[in-house]
């Protein structure tokens, strides 16, 4: 199949670089002709793992293209997907411009029947605008679907080829058939329904996954008070089917394009219809505040931060990515700065994207985690890189200047800490001194989750 992609952002080029691995002849677009000239060289202007070789086998063989001429990819294509960036404005809308445009030179470059697939996250509505710009434009016949992503940054290839589902929004039946020639080879679970409804799946998904963090956030910040273990709680809850595990996991909320863009969108388009979204404002009011508990359990061991370094580890918004997009870490070293702290940041890939955000002279990027220790009169572990999993105790005790760790993740057990010398806090779980001193449950015997 013949396909054209038009963004090589996330999921532009994720998407176009393993439709290629599986056979079809993908070209994508993007305005960036920086970013097209090193993707023609086989390099991955993002952080994704397998993405590179997936790319590199691509050009190889010939079956993957980039240009900076839209006209060129769209001519011929059988099916064309959208994926350029649906930023928000300061009201939290989605900024819909690049899909418009979008949208209008696609339609100037048709030559015969296109599907046009939609993949940038959109409000209700938007396909239907999408529609209505390249009828205005075009003699062609078209139709313009929706096929929504539901990518993790970190684990995206893995997303693309085995996806928990594969959600179709049309309006006829012409389509379908190229659709699902097209998905089949991922999964069975393929689910067709209107446009208007596959919009709003994408929407309410991410909302549900923010929703779970900020809730399992709020009982961590109950359990701290009550003497309970949220890691305890989070697993005892997860058995339970109706709930499942995933997303239970306390610690300094969700970041990242996508929750954060999403939840805002999502409370504006229940505006736009004159319905306050009550619970999602929480969701979000919670995510914004569980941030700052970090700088609030550092002052209760530390006290005034005027003229203290601290030390972070971990800026991206989680592991295996080097996105800082609304990344946890901004708004801490921020409030840090803002307290008179002085900061020594270390990550093992994010460095040179929070340095094009983050400004301040007050920060000295490290090139070693062991490095932003020195000195430091404390440690927040801000992201669980598998590289500060086994950390040396004793050297990085010698290295500070007052053995203080704040673990903003939950990476590290309390009695390691403490044998070592280290005043630990973590999140929702008790200290030692007022741990309950009794046998670990065990994990009940044959529950398939």
């Amino acid at each position: 199949m013949r396909i054209a992609v038009i963004g090589t952002g996330y999921v532009g080029l994720v998407s176009g670089v393993c439709f290629a691995e599986l056979g079809h002849q993908v070209t994508a677009v993007d305005l960036d002709a920086g970013k097209i000239a090193r993707l023609k060289q086989g390099e991955v202007p993002i952080h994704e793992p397998g993405l590179e070789e997936l790319l590199q086998r691509g050009l190889s063989e010939e079956r993957l293209n980039f240009t900076t001429e839209l006209a060129t990819a769209v001519g011929g294509a059988e099916l064309v997907i959208i994926a350029v960036g649906t930023p928000p404005l300061p009201s939290g809308e989605a900024n819909l411009a690049y899909i418009e445009q979008a949208a209008r030179e696609i339609a100037l470059a048709l030559e015969d029947y296109t599907i046009i697939v939609t993949k940038s996250t959109v409000p209700v509505g938007t396909n239907e605008r999408i529609a209505e710009i390249i009828d205005g434009l075009s003699a062609h016949p078209f139709d313009v679907v929706s096929v929504p992503e539901f990518l993790r940054e970190g684990s995206a290839v893995q997303d693309t080829f085995h996806p928990d589902r594969i959600v179709i929004g049309v309006e006829n039946a012409r389509p379908l058939e190229l659709l699902r020639q097209l998905h089949k080879p991922l999964t069975e679970q393929i689910f067709v329904t209107d446009i208007r409804s596959a919009e709003m799946i994408k929407y309410a998904s991410n909302a549900f996954l923010a929703t779970k963090i900020s809730f399992i956030n709020e009982i961590a910040n109950i359990c701290e008070k009550v003497g309970a273990d949220v890691t305890k709680v989070a697993q005892g809850m997860g058995y339970d089917r109706r709930i499942g595990p995933a997303f239970l996991k306390a610690g300094i909320g969700y970041g990242g394009s996508c929750f954060p863009k999403d939840t805002q969108a999502l409370i504006q388009i229940a505006g736009h219809v004159d319905y306050e979204f009550k619970l999602l404002k929480s969701v979000v009011e919670v995510n914004t505040d569980q941030r700052l508990n970090i700088v609030r359990k550092l002052e209760s061991v530390c006290g005034d931060l005027q003229g203290r370094t601290i030390a972070i580890w971990g800026l991206a918004f989680k592991p295996d990515t080097d996105d800082m997009r609304d990344a946890p870490a901004l708004d801490i070293i921020a409030e840090l700065v803002q307290k008179g702290a002085a900061i020594r940041a270390y990550d093992p890939i994010a460095i040179p994207n929070a340095r094009h955000i983050v400004k301040d002279t007050a920060i000295v990027w490290c090139d070693e985690a062991m490095a932003a220790l020195d000195g430091a009169d404390a440690l927040c572990l801000l992201t669980e890189w598998q590289e500060f999993a086994g950390c040396d105790w004793d050297a990085m005790k010698r290295r500070m200047r007052q053995p203080v760790l704040i673990d903003g993740r939950n990476l590290y057990s309390e009695a390691d800490a403490a044998s070592s010398g280290f005043i630990y806090r973590c999140v929702g779980r008790p200290r030692l001194e007022d741990a309950p001193q009794n046998v670990a449950p065990q994990a009940p015997e044959q529950l398939q989750l």
